[in-house]
């Protein structure tokens, strides 16, 4: 499989089957965010599926991929970094603000220093009429939060710190976007870097989310959390996999802004799942969204 990843980067085979994982990755990720957010305390969400994806990768990173090369180390030294701050932020954001106003400002925010990112590191230049779909997509996002806050029902006396929060979360996501595309390929196996940093990404968030657990007086039962556990573990497998693969295969930038349309998808979930509002504006600004991310990819 990693040979056939490597056969197709740069070329058109590899364009389109990056496209797909960013889509992929889009609707995954919101799934992610959703049982992130859910029933339980998203600390706790946090450490159950870390837990989970980071023993689910063990036996692979240590048995199945070549092991990485030494210059890799510093790498996922500061990927654990990146990513720790970020899900520290996000926890906070959630736990803050409701969810169909926090996540689209952390999508919102990500892409676009993204794109700017992966210019100055990567050399990426996007056309006029793919900043002109950029300027689209993140008009329907921050049009979609804005919207969210003038309707907002509850947690709005948290909602300006969660904000705040929110466009701290967007900047790392676009801190590890680039970087982590830096990292997969920066080793010779994309699966060796996939596996080894899901196995160290894991250790940080389930200790803390124990103590907490353990300090808490209504404390949930640990079957359920189990489960959302595993299940987020398998999704963030796909969903983080998908969109890496696709920055190793074509454009970082480009498969940044595809995945911002997970925003169309989490206010969908919101809506079925979360039990969240949704109405013919906000249909409207899920379109534009979707609009956006049509004309970034056929403007290159």
């Amino acid at each position: 499989m990693s040979d056939l990843i490597v056969s197709l980067e740069g070329t058109e085979a590899g364009h389109r089957l990056a496209l797909a994982l960013a889509l992929l990755a889009a609707f995954l990720h919101a799934v992610f965010g959703a049982l992130q957010k859910g029933r339980h305390d998203p600390w706790l969400s946090r450490g159950a599926i870390d837990a989970s994806y980071g023993l689910m990768a063990m036996p692979i990173a240590l048995f199945l991929v070549p092991f990485p090369e030494p210059h890799m180390w510093p790498i996922f030294a500061g990927a654990f970094v990146i990513h720790t701050g970020y899900k520290i932020m996000q926890a906070l954001a959630y736990t803050k603000g409701a969810y169909t106003v926090v996540y689209p400002v952390v999508r919102g925010t990500g892409p676009l220093f993204t794109v700017i990112g992966a210019g100055i590191l990567f050399g990426e230049v996007f056309t006029g009429v793919q900043w002109l779909g950029v300027g689209v997509l993140l008009a329907g996002i921050f049009g979609l939060a804005v919207y969210n806050f003038i309707f907002l029902e509850t947690q709005r006396e948290s909602l300006g710190i969660a904000l705040i929060l929110a466009v701290i979360t967007g900047l790392l996501v676009a801190l590890y976007t680039t970087y982590d595309a830096y990292g997969i390929r920066a080793t010779a196996n994309p699966f060796t870097f996939l596996a080894w940093f899901f196995f160290i990404d894991g250790l940080a968030m389930p200790p803390y989310a124990v103590w907490r657990w353990s300090r808490m007086a209504d404390r949930p039962t640990l079957g359920p959390l189990a489960l959302r556990g595993i299940v987020g573990g398998i999704v963030a497998f796909f969903s983080f996999g998908s969109v890496m693969l696709a920055t190793r295969l074509d454009k970082v930038g480009e498969a940044a802004v595809l995945r911002e349309t997970s925003t169309v998808f989490a206010a969908v979930i919101g809506w079925l799942v979360l039990k969240e509002t949704v109405g013919p504006r906000r249909i409207a600004l899920m379109t534009l969204i979707a609009t956006g991310a049509v004309i970034v990819e056929m403007g290159g």
